[in-house]
């Protein structure tokens, strides 16, 4: 049986490092980042664009669930309205998979921290931080796992989510 891990969580919270640990915890897997699908100049956020990405996230995955190779899927993205995961789901492959959907989530104050830290070192922009604590509250109603990463580090939270 392949497993579908779905990663979420507003912006600087650990998603990717967490996941790149994960994808070296899990026997044969592979992993996406859903920000790769989205890295373009200058940033665009259209509905034609946003229908590509999900497009080119939907057709990354399913080749990913189709290899034999793979028995562990890991994709990450901010995923922060039900609707996105739904819609994710809806398109994709699943028979034989177990879907396995989590929020990272933390406190304000230590996202702020980690941000800030990310803004100084010139991997962010500044408005980052306001836009990502607005997200904070969205993951509470989400139907996902909850894993508080406020005081823990990623190669914990990585083992956490293995253990699920």
């Amino acid at each position: 049986m392949k497993n579908l891990y779905l990663v979420g969580g507003t912006m600087g919270v650990g998603k990717t490092t967490t996941c790149q640990i994960l994808k070296t915890k899990l026997p044969n897997s592979v992993f996406l980042d859903g920000d790769w699908c989205w890295d373009m100049h200058p940033f665009q956020v259209t509905d034609e664009t946003k229908q590509m990405v999900m497009e080119n996230i939907c057709y990354q995955l399913n080749n990913f669930l189709r290899c034999s190779a793979f028995d562990n899927v890991i994709f990450c993205w901010v995923m922060h309205e039900q609707p996105i995961i739904d819609e994710l789901l809806r398109r994709l492959t699943l028979g034989g998979c177990r879907v396995t959907p989590i929020s990272l989530v933390c406190s304000e104050q230590a996202l702020v921290k980690r941000l800030k830290k990310d803004v100084n070192a010139g991997l962010r922009s500044p408005d980052v931080i306001e836009r990502s604590v607005k997200r904070i509250p969205l993951y509470q109603s989400l139907n996902t796992f909850k894993i508080d990463v406020s005081e823990v580090g990623p190669d914990e939270v990585a083992g956490l989510i293995a253990k699920l």
